[in-house]
């Protein structure tokens, strides 16, 4: 994959006024995600990422389902597949727990302030 221009593509958000940027879990981007935080931040572009790390790093915000819970789904379904089920059998689930992440830092360095409500339904504030 060649490489992004990230630079660019972020000039071209600014000059169409995009209110927000949305990253998911791209193969092929994901060594990247720190250049696109920062990016964000520079632009003063509120971020929503589809990781908590990305949040971490200076990312707005993460709402979804809990990473480690997903994790432990996994690691059941292919306990299920090792053991000779086939994965066409398996049903497929949908998560049943969500968890709203927010960098309060990131929100006052681009400008943004989070109303208390939302802060208080967060289920983690990055101070």
């Amino acid at each position: 994959m060649p490489t992004p221009d990230l630079s660019k593509a972020f000039q071209v958000a600014v000059k169409e006024r995009v209110g927000a940027i949305i990253i998911a879990s791209v193969p092929g981007l994901s060594g990247y995600r720190k250049q696109i935080v920062d990016l964000a931040v520079r632009n003063k572009l509120p971020l929503m990422s589809e990781t908590v790390l990305a949040v971490e790093e200076g990312g707005l915000a993460f709402y979804g389902a809990k990473e480690e819970d997903i994790f432990r789904r996994a690691a059941v379904f292919v306990d299920k597949i090792l053991k000779g089920a086939k994965p066409a059998d398996l049903p497929v689930e949908q998560p049943t727990k969500f968890e709203l992440v927010i960098n309060l830092k990131t929100a006052k360095e681009i400008g943004l302030t989070i109303p208390p409500n939302v802060l208080s339904r967060a289920d983690k504030v990055i101070k």
